[in-house]
Formats: C-alpha cells, sequence, structure tokens
C-alpha cells in the first residue's frame, strides 16, 4: 500500500506541472485586458501602461510562468488585481462553504444510492428493480439547476420551510447550516444519487449469485451479514470508483449552484473573478481546485486495497 502511495503521488508532480502550465497559458488568453478595467474610467493609453508594467504583464509569457511558478513553490499564490487580497487567504476563507455543499451532496448520493442499489440488486427483475432503474434514468436526465429551482420554488416559496439562499457557518449554528444547505445539497445529489444506484445494483445483482454468497448462507449468516460483510465489499470497486467520479463533478458543478442559492463559496469567487478579469485569483482557485481531484483520485485508488486485497498487494 505504502509503493502504491508513493508512486502515485510521484506521478501528481509531472501532472501538476502541466495542469498549472495549462491554466496559466489559458487565463492569459482569456479575451480582455486587466489592465483596461484597472485603470478607471476613460483611462489614457498612458495608464493603461503603467498599470500593466506595474503588474508585470508587459513581461514574456515564460517570464511571467517562472515568476508565478515561482511563487506557487513557495505557497503563494499572489494577489488579487481588484483588492488586493491575498488569493491563498481568499481561497481558505471561501473553501468550507464549498467543501460543505460537496460533503451534503455526497452523504445524500451515497445514503439514497445506496439504498436503492442494494434492494434492487437483491431484487432483479422485480417492480423495486425496474423502479430503481426508472429513477436512476430520471435522475441522470435531470439538470441539477432546474431541480434546484424546482425544490426552492416547492419548498422555499410555496411552503416556506427551508431557506432558498445563504449560508450559515457549522460552527454558529449546524442546524442552520444544515438547513441552508439542503436544498442544493438535494438538488446536486440527483446525479450521483442515481449513477451510484446503478453502480450498486449490479455489483450486488452479480455477486450475489457468486459461490461464497451461497456458501456464507449455507453456513447460517444473517441476510444483513451477508450482505454487509461480502456482497456490498466485493461490489464496492466500480461504486467507490463513480463515487470519486462523481465528487470531481460536483466540484466544478458548485459554480452554478452557488450563484443560484447564493452561497460565497469557491465556485462563486472563480464565476466573480473570471469577469472581473481577476487573473491571479482564477488562477489560484483553478490550480486549488486541480490539487483537490487530484487527491480525491488519490484517495480513490487508496480504498480500492480495502476493497480488494489483490490491488493493495500488486
Amino acid at each position: 500500500m505504502l509503493r502504491l502511495l508513493g508512486v502515485r503521488l510521484t506521478t501528481m508532480v509531472p501532472l501538476l506541472a502541466v495542469v498549472s502550465l495549462l491554466i496559466y497559458a489559458l487565463i492569459i488568453l482569456v479575451p480582455g485586458d486587466p489592465a483596461v478595467l484597472l485603470a478607471g474610467q476613460n483611462p489614457t493609453p498612458a495608464r493603461v501602461e503603467a498599470v500593466r508594467e506595474r503588474l508585470g504583464l508587459n513581461d514574456p509569457f515564460l517570464v511571467q510562468y517562472g515568476r508565478w511558478v515561482a511563487g506557487l513553490l513557495h505557497g503563494d499564490l499572489g494577489r488579487s488585481y481588484l483588492n488586493g487580497e491575498d488569493v491563498w487567504a481568499s481561497i481558505l476563507g471561501r473553501l468550507p462553504v464549498t467543501l460543505s455543499l460537496v460533503a451534503v451532496t455526497l452523504l445524500f448520493a451515497a445514503l439514497l444510492g445506496l439504498a436503492l442499489g442494494v434492494v434492487a440488486g437483491l431484487y432483479p427483475g422485480r417492480w423495486i428493480d425496474r423502479f430503481a432503474t426508472v429513477l436512476a434514468s430520471v435522475g441522470v436526465a435531470l439538470p441539477y439547476f432546474w431541480v434546484g429551482m424546482m425544490l426552492v420554488l416547492l419548498l422555499a416559496i410555496n411552503t416556506p420551510a427551508l431557506p432558498a439562499t445563504g449560508y450559515v457557518p457549522l460552527t454558529e449554528n449546524p442546524v442552520e447550516w444544515f438547513r441552508h444547505l439542503l436544498i442544493p445539497g438535494l438538488a446536486l445529489a440527483i446525479t450521483p444519487m442515481a449513477m451510484i444506484a446503478r453502480q450498486t445494483r449490479a455489483g450486488v445483482a452479480a455477486v450475489m449469485n457468486e459461490d461464497y454468497i451461497r456458501t456464507a448462507e449455507a453456513k447460517g449468516l444473517s441476510r444483513s451479514k451477508v450482505i454487509g460483510k461480502h456482497a456490498l465489499k466485493n461490489a464496492a470497486v466500480p461504486v467507490v470508483t463513480v463515487f470519486g467520479l462523481e465528487a470531481n463533478r460536483l466540484i466544478g458543478a458548485t459554480v452554478v449552484m452557488e450563484q443560484l442559492f447564493v452561497l460565497p463559496g469557491l465556485g462563486q469567487l472563480a464565476y466573480f473573478s473570471v469577469f472581473a478579469r481577476d487573473f491571479p485569483m482564477v488562477q489560484g482557485v483553478l490550480v486549488f481546485t486541480a490539487v483537490l481531484v487530484l487527491l480525491v483520485n488519490l484517495g480513490v485508488d487508496m480504498s480500492y486495497g480495502y476493497f480488494n486485497p489483490k490491488i493493495k498487494s500488486s
């Protein structure tokens, strides 16, 4: 397991180098000159040129990129063009909001998806299996932002039971924290719930026909132990893979949901920074997001060793 961890961490280094180069290059190619926005209303060419010189935008691309990478290696993501705020501090300040939304979403998706998939896999071909298949297909097809708007209409406007916008920190009021994340979490959980249910159903249905399952039942083990200790564990590898993929997708989907529900997270920060041409902030958010995605993938890879000992020893 330690050897596998070392290999994965080693391969992350060149991957992050390529990602950082692509991020910086693509941001530089974004239309619009931040110096024009920062030079004030009706700026003169001389004022714009002075701003460009102050920000180092007149330097060659490799010089700018090298300066940025040197800052990254020292833990410095730069400062915002707009207000001079430290990019790293801005990211850490908004990170709990995004992580809270992703965590609540994955909790709903895992609980509902696993429950639906296990029941469908235990009774393949029956009405519950067909119901789960239809529900999973609908869940994949529905846009999460549309589901979010419908939930707002039903749970926040017609029946004012939950808040539609805003965020309360977990440390301030856990109940209000959960209430503010309930609607966006349910909306975002629709697709991952469907994907997890599909994979769980397929895995459980296949595993329940294996000889070791019949042997465990013949030994007198209870149905719950057979399912929990043998069936689910052996069917878990594809489910964990989907879980990791959906977690990575949710990190990007928060951009839309944080705008829709006025959540002050990384997605909202990236959205406003793009339109303001605040390149250091956009680059910092994208690099941080890339690291999060790589860490999620690393966690998924490491979990394979628990669910499949053959992977651990390979």
